[in-house]
């Protein structure tokens, strides 16, 4: 990389087993503040210029390469332009859905969804939440944001009560994030996802690599840490921003936002 970076030993072994035995290592990476920028309105996310060109020259050298994500699996493959990837794989919905080769797996949406949807106006009209409030409807989950409020945290704050009060009578879990709060089924995160994933391909992985930005990239910082207890090398890469500082007292390597991201790609395998 073009600027010096602080690694942790045990980083420094995750990357050096990553670059040493390619083919059998294990990546993954956040969607949203990892490979694309934050932005106000998320239906106008777009990856990082350089984050698809990188990911199809690793796909082929590497054993595994995810994108573990709360978005949708088809809108991600959508707004990073990773349609002809052949090789990634995109874990959607916090592992709910898949998208490989072009084919999309999609479960029905869980119980107690339709409820919530139906209950979160009359929740937001409770909570005297400001018009700038805004729903995204992931169809498997609800994002609250309040990024575009005068005063994102309080906003934020006024809704997190009601909020859990809505999921816990509807069976529904909150994922806290960037001035949003989720509603999605209980059951996975991205942990048991990228867990499951590295599983799947095959039992000894020469190295395993997680970057994320957000405070439910935690689950597949944690992901890392119990594969190392079994003896993987593995690294933790933290998408840094001023907006979360959970993930950087965790990592190995910080990086400066997705630029940093798809830089660190250049240097792998």
């Amino acid at each position: 990389m073009n600027s010096p970076q602080s690694v942790t030993a045990a980083g420094t072994g995750g990357l050096d087993a990553i670059r040493d035995h390619p083919a059998r290592a294990v990546l993954g990476f956040d969607f949203d503040g990892t490979l694309a920028p934050i932005v106000a309105d998320p239906a106008t996310a777009r990856a990082h210029p350089g984050a698809a060109p990188a990911l199809a020259r690793l796909a082929p050298l590497v054993g595994g390469l995810a994108i573990v994500t709360g978005r949708p699996a088809a809108i991600a493959v959508e707004y990073g332009g990773f349609a002809g990837i052949d090789g990634l794989v995109v874990l959607g919905q916090y592992g709910r859905e898949r998208w490989e080769s072009g084919t999309l797996t999609v479960p029905d949406p869980p119980p107690g969804m339709a409820e919530a949807r139906a209950k979160l106006p009359g929740v937001l009209s409770a909570a005297g939440a400001p018009p700038e409030v805004g729903v995204e409807d992931k169809g498997q989950a609800i994002a609250v944001h309040t990024r575009r409020c005068a005063e994102p945290e309080v906003a934020l704050e006024r809704l997190r009560g009601l909020l859990a009060a809505l999921a816990e009578r509807t069976g529904l879990v909150v994922e806290p994030g960037r001035y949003v709060l989720e509603l999605r089924p209980p059951g996975t995160d991205k942990g048991i996802a990228f867990r499951s994933f590295v599983d799947e391909r095959g039992a000894n992985p020469s190295g395993v690599l997680f970057a994320g930005d957000d405070l439910g990239d935690l689950a597949g910082f944690a992901a890392v840490d119990a594969l190392r207890e079994e003896g993987v090398p593995g690294v933790k890469v933290c998408s840094g921003s001023a907006e979360v500082t959970a993930l950087a007292e965790r990592a190995d390597l910080v990086v400066d936002g997705p630029s940093g991201v798809v830089e660190l790609l250049g240097s792998l395998p």
